[in-house]
């Protein structure tokens, strides 16, 4: 990705012209006549990512005209539809619009290459005047990271893997790490996130990384890294299963987050929790109507063993909870109800703390990465209850389904840290420029936004 971002012009190198669609007539009538006309004729009308080569007298591009969008795709956009070459932009564009440049162009020339190359050459572009290299670089590292493992096949990306992989960030950040495995969850307190990968042969684990001085702000970061879901005894449908190499998503995701944060040395200590798991089935598989304990000391009935995210999220929040942090923000893909609301492209958000979602949904918006808040509706708790035990893991109802998940999250992090949970798709099931078919890092921009102006006072 940022190999095709260079430092400097060559003698060949072709300019890009930005153009805004309403400054559309005033940018042309600087233009020769010939280029005008040469406009008019391909009706170039500035829309975003649209381009326009302008010929060279000795039959070669002399220039592209560009449409200006207000993101960093509508970049990714004019990237794509470029030969080979080297391109700069002329002129110098503000701070945010060079940044989208950088990056739209960048995350269009991602590819996962693990198990096939890529044939395509890919056009370079100098880096804009005014982008922040440092920023730019770490947001595109962050969000390749997070696809790259979300788009491993589970075969290759399992708990051990997944737990290795957030070994790895941990030694090129300076970062503790540590990872509780097997039995020893049991022993350390963890039975939920035991309980929900102990029928697979690779074992359920959590792994907890630690970064920043502790005098700072503490941060927690809680990712679910369900590495394969075949729902368990109640098993998924072929259809159902066949992406499920996504469902670690969250934790992906959070593991790019983490990247950016320690990259840029944001002055929060840092505690990222991932429990790595592989819901299978077995003989020593949880059963539905079993009834497990929890770190919290709540009983939980297994309504359905594919309700099996929120179980291992709710024993690592209730670790993370206890050392009261000033914020705890979890990501999974939880449900499918979220996705009926909000569509595959639109994470949900929800927040115990109205001041922090509204930040985060402007943060958001800004970054061109939305997100949408939907309530935490405390009525529909109700439909959680269980007669044998404390709770459930699903709800009694089939309706609002991302709220009744987020309710009982809610019961493992209580009401004294501020929290946020978002459900996500972590995945494109469409190619849209910078955004190919495979692993996706919702969310990550935004939140990262969110963060710097929270926590970085040098910003």
């Amino acid at each position: 990705m940022l190999s095709h971002l260079k430092a400097r012009p060559t003698a060949k190198t072709i300019p890009l012209l930005p153009i805004r669609r309403r400054e559309l007539k005033a940018s042309l009538a600087k233009l020769s006549k010939s280029a005008q006309r040469w406009a008019k004729e391909h009706s170039f009308g500035a829309s975003p990512g649209h381009v326009l080569a302008l010929p060279s007298r000795d039959g070669g591009v002399s220039r592209v005209l560009v449409g200006l969008g207000e993101d960093c795709f509508a970049w990714s956009r004019v990237a794509l539809q470029l030969p080979a070459g080297r391109y700069r932009i002329e002129g110098a564009l503000d701070a945010a619009h060079a940044d989208d440049a950088a990056l739209g162009w960048a995350l269009a020339c991602y590819r996962f290459t693990r198990y096939k190359k890529a044939k395509r050459r890919l056009p370079d572009l100098v880096w804009p005047e005014g982008a922040d290299r440092r920023r730019v670089s770490r947001l595109a590292t962050g969000i390749g990271l997070a696809r790259d493992l979300i788009s491993t096949p589970a075969g290759d990306m399992g708990p051990t893997e997944l737990a290795e992989a957030a070994r790895s960030l941990a030694e090129r950040h300076g970062a503790e790490f540590r990872v509780v495995v097997g039995d020893a969850l049991l022993e350390e307190g963890y039975p939920m996130i035991h309980a929900v990968g102990r029928a697979s042969d690779d074992e359920p684990r959590l792994v907890d990384l630690v970064w920043g001085d502790p005098s700072h702000p503490k941060l927690a970061l809680v990712g679910k890294g369900v590495c394969f879901d075949s729902g368990g005894l109640d098993l998924k449908p072929a259809s159902g299963m066949k992406l499920m190499k996504k469902d670690m998503g969250g934790a992906a995701t959070l593991l790019g987050l983490a990247h950016a944060i320690m990259d840029a040395k944001l002055p929060v200590y840092l505690r990222l929790l991932v429990p790595a798991v592989e819901n299978s089935v077995s003989g020593a598989a949880m059963r539905p109507l079993d009834v497990l304990p929890s770190r919290k000391g709540l009983s939980v009935e297994v309504g359905n063993t594919d309700a099996e995210g929120r179980l291992v999220l709710a024993d690592a929040l209730t670790e993370a909870a206890s050392h009261d942090p000033a914020l705890i923000i979890d990501m999974a893909t939880l449900t499918g109800a979220a996705r009926v609301a909000l569509g595959a492209e639109l994470p949900v958000l929800f927040s115990s703390d109205d001041e922090v979602a509204e930040a985060l949904l402007e943060a958001g918006t800004d970054a061109g990465d939305p997100l949408w808040r939907l309530p935490l509706f405390q009525p529909y708790r109700r439909h959680l209850d269980s007669r044998v035990a404390d709770l459930s893991n699903v709800s009694t109802t089939r309706y609002g389904g991302a709220i009744t998940a987020a309710l009982f999250l809610r019961e493992f992090v209580g009401d004294k840290t501020p929290w946020v949970h978002i459900d996500t798709m972590a995945y494109n099931l469409e190619n849209r420029a910078g955004r190919p078919v495979g692993g996706e890092a919702f969310a990550l921009r935004a939140l990262y936004t969110y963060l710097e102006r929270r926590f970085d006072s040098s910003e």
